[in-house]
């Protein structure tokens, strides 16, 4: 049977999502449970490989197994092995054809930043920071400029292994919530450092390095080097994978963070 599973993670702990020789990757700390409860190996997919430093709050991952056991054991047996800063949130047996990756409509990410004179120290590894103010109204004209379909060569990392640069980006938000500027990019698909390369392009014209028209240029010009660097993994977080109804899995991520957060209360998804 095929097997899908929600799972939550603390990307700071974690050398990130894709297994690794030294067995750091949530991917190797997460089958080695399931392997465990089932008795067997098991082999995850998942919706989208995170970094090392990348959370998580809706991976969405699915496996094959032919151990029969309850629901819970999926959940409840899974996070009682797993190490705290991964957990199972939901586990549903789906038809054969899923796939955790290529049966999604869509992936969320959100990057929460700390827009403040001081580091953040309680939020450590949990935002990104940015010491000058921002102005967040050119960001916001900026981020509207890359909505749509197009190449975004201009924001993929030279590391990127997908066969395409044209993505389709369907939500673009930027907004301030007290000290924390929050960026919500909704896609049918990503590229390798996508988001973290457009929140560096959006904070440059925050702090009037360049007017919002430059990030159209660069997405016109489709070259990495001229862009701002890469941002860094802290405050970024796979938000929500959406999937068909057909599938029946469950419509909205758990999360304690992201129910009780000032900052990553999610809405308008």
């Amino acid at each position: 049977m095929r097997i899908a599973l929600g799972v939550e993670y603390d990307g700071s702990r974690f050398c990130g999502w894709q297994t690794q020789p030294g067995g750091c990757a949530v991917q190797d700390a997460l089958e080695r449970v399931l392997a465990d409860i089932a008795g067997a190996p098991v082999a995850t997919t998942c919706a989208g490989r995170t970094d090392a430093g990348v959370h998580a709050l809706a991976q969405v991952v699915h496996f094959d197994t032919a151990a029969e056991r309850p629901a819970a054991a999926w959940v409840r047996g899974v996070n009682a092995v797993l190490p705290p800063a991964c957990a199972v949130t939901w586990s549903q047996e789906v038809a054969e054809d899923f796939h955790a990756r290529y049966s999604a409509v869509s992936r969320s990410y959100r990057y929460v930043l700390l827009n403040h004179p001081v580091r953040p120290a309680a939020e450590y590894a949990r935002v990104g920071w940015f010491h000058v103010p921002l102005d967040l109204e050119p960001m916001q004209r900026a981020a509207r400029l890359l909505l749509g379909e197009h190449d975004f060569s201009a924001f993929r990392s030279s590391e990127c292994q997908a066969r395409t640069p044209v993505r389709t980006l369907t939500r673009p938000g930027v907004e301030r919530r007290g000290d924390h500027v929050v960026f919500d990019f909704c896609a049918n698909a990503f590229l390798h450092h996508m988001v973290r390369n457009i929140v560096g392009c959006l904070v440059y014209v925050g702090k009037g390095k360049y007017p919002p028209e430059w990030v159209g240029e660069l997405l016109e010009g489709r070259d990495r080097t001229r862009a701002a660097p890469t941002f860094e993994a802290a405050g970024l977080y796979l938000s929500q994978v959406t999937y068909e109804a057909r599938w029946g899995l469950p419509a909205a991520p758990r999360s304690t963070l992201m129910a009780q957060s000032k900052f990553l209360n999610h809405e308008g998804h």
